[in-house]
């Protein structure tokens, strides 16, 4: 019997995956902050806000054996909180701590926590790429956040006896995505030439459809009994440059690609001025991660590939009609 409890069922990942666990699990209910008409009707709704203890206090986990938690305060890059580091552990380790502590009181065997790559950090050097027992290298409010609520939810096993498995993923992309990744593919589609035909990194992401999968797995402790209080890094195993990725964007959207090599150093020089060093880091820097741990302890290897799920991407934007 698999009896889940998915918070964050209305965001990106959440969204995939309500569309697959429906004829996954046994039992499915959401727990949101308000009522969502867009999910099966099938689907309990229950409803409260992580940032308040009164509300969390009131969640019923009787029919529950797995929270998969998604929910959280995402990246915000330009932030404009007063102490944006207070705001970020509210939900994302606060509330965290106190969903799965009312969890465990309740008998609920394994709690599914969504955290983030920023946690290892948001570099690598070429061919070394992050795994789980990399030490901590956080350098942003979210990352510490999502780090402390890592540590918080470890703890939490060892004292109750839920078992806690902590998924890492690197940048996630698939239908529907938005942020950075949708500019890109907006500018691909439009015919933009960028100037990034020289940008040889390396870049570890991980299509949504295949965290969905790789999360439906840690969630069915039948089939994952080796994933009890383990942290997991998870990617398409398919390492792509950023001009690469720009290539393989352009294919699937049937875009003519128009790559200018304009050499990384002249680009970095422009960043710096501009103020857009962060933004260079994430265009030209490596950011690899080690998906060996999920193969080997629990078999898991990708459903689709980086190609198959751009092409699903692609007919998704065309069906929504999106230019």
């Amino acid at each position: 019997m698999m009896n889940v409890l998915v918070t964050g069922a209305t965001g990106f990942v959440g969204m995939a995956l309500m569309k697959v666990i429906v004829n996954k699990a046994d039992h499915v209910e959401v727990l949101l902050r308000n009522q969502s008409k867009g999910l099966n009707k099938s689907i309990k709704q229950q409803y409260c806000n992580l940032e308040d203890s009164g509300s969390l206090s009131l969640v019923d986990f009787s029919s529950i054996d797995c929270v998969i938690h998604l929910a959280a305060r995402a990246h915000v890059i330009r932030d404009s909180s007063l102490n944006p580091l207070s705001v970020y552990r509210a939900i994302n380790r606060d509330g965290t701590l106190l969903l799965a502590k009312l969890a465990a009181k309740a008998g609920v065997k394994r709690f599914i926590y969504l955290s983030s790559i920023k946690v290892n950090g948001e570099l690598t050097s070429l061919g070394q790429p992050h795994v789980e027992n990399d030490c901590c290298n956080v350098n942003d409010p979210y990352g510490l956040s999502k780090y402390e609520a890592e540590i918080d939810l470890l703890k939490l096993a060892s004292d109750s006896g839920m078992e806690v498995v902590i998924i890492r993923p690197p940048l996630v992309y698939g239908p529907g995505v938005k942020a950075n990744f949708a500019s890109m593919v907006r500018w691909v589609r439009k015919g933009i030439p960028l100037p990034f035909g020289m940008v040889g990194n390396k870049r570890s992401l991980i299509a949504v459809d295949n965290l969905v999968d790789f999360i439906l797995l840690c969630a069915d402790s039948s089939r994952s009994p080796k994933a009890a209080n383990q942290v997991f890094l998870v990617s398409d195993c398919e390492d792509v440059s950023t001009a690469t990725l720009l290539r393989k964007v352009a294919r699937a959207y049937g875009a003519k690609s128009s790559l200018l090599p304009v050499p990384v150093s002249l680009m970095r020089l422009a960043a710096k001025l501009f103020r857009k060093s962060d933004m260079a880091d994430r265009l030209f820097e490596n950011l690899q991660v080690d998906s060996s741990k999920a193969r080997d302890l629990l078999g898991w290897k990708p459903i689709v590939t980086m190609d198959e799920q751009l092409r699903i991407m692609a007919e998704f934007d065309k069906t929504a009609g999106k230019t």
